[in-house]
């Protein structure tokens, strides 16, 4: 037998891991793709940065060949949804990060309305409730096709499957002029409440004290 297959990383590590403002977005971009940590933002970094060199070689490169190759590139990227119809080799330099996390398999979930929320997109991709082109796809980093996204479904075999299953419901979202009403209705019961309390029982109280002085002084008066 021979040696065991070795899988290399598919992203670069970090130079320079330790600089605030690298930090801070990622931790933006964690919180608002569900990300689970730094590896799958350098993921989809390396991705984009493939693109980008390919364009960057390309733009100075003539011949039937280059011509060829950058047609491809292109049609790639339309495929993926990263460029728009009748774009060319200099638009794939505009694409950043952002562009490549938005094609994410757990994102696209959430835009279609099939998870409240990308914590809850991540946990039905890893689950094996989601489906494409009838088959499961486990990887919350799936980078969806533009051909594909209809094809975006639960399993069938699924309870998820049912549009009446209760982590499906969105709750309906209330105004925020009701909200400030409620708010004030339960504020002005719990008021109410409070004084209909402080203003028995001192009575209570002072009806006792004056009895306890009346027995008190008819003892005196023995």
């Amino acid at each position: 037998m021979g040696d065991p297959r070795r899988i290399g990383k598919k992203y670069n590590p970090l130079n320079h891991p330790w600089i605030k403002s690298r930090i801070e977005e990622s931790k933006i971009l964690r919180k608002e793709f569900g990300l689970k940590n730094q590896k799958e933002i350098l993921k989809m970094e390396s991705v984009l940065k493939n693109f980008t060199s390919q364009a960057k070689r390309l733009a100075i490169a003539t011949g039937p060949q280059a011509a060829r190759e950058k047609e491809q590139l292109v049609h790639r990227m339309q495929r993926l949804g990263l460029l728009e119809g009748g774009a060319t080799i200099s638009d794939v330099l505009s694409v950043t990060s952002r562009d490549v996390l938005e094609r994410r398999l757990q994102t696209l979930i959430v835009k279609k309305g099939l998870a409240r929320s990308v914590n809850q997109a991540r946990q039905f991709i890893v689950h094996r409730h989601i489906y494409i082109n009838g088959k499961a796809i486990t990887a919350p980093s799936y980078l969806v096709q533009k051909n594909e996204e209809d094809a975006l479904s639960f399993n069938p075999k699924s309870s998820l499957s049912n549009v009446e299953h209760p982590e499906r419901a969105i709750p309906k979202s209330v105004p925020k002029e009701e909200k400030k009403d409620d708010k004030e209705d339960a504020h002005r019961k719990s008021y109410h409440k409070k004084e209909k309390r402080s203003y028995n029982k001192p009575r209570g109280h002072s009806t006792e004290k004056s009895t306890k002085k009346e027995s008190s002084v008819k003892k005196e008066g023995n």
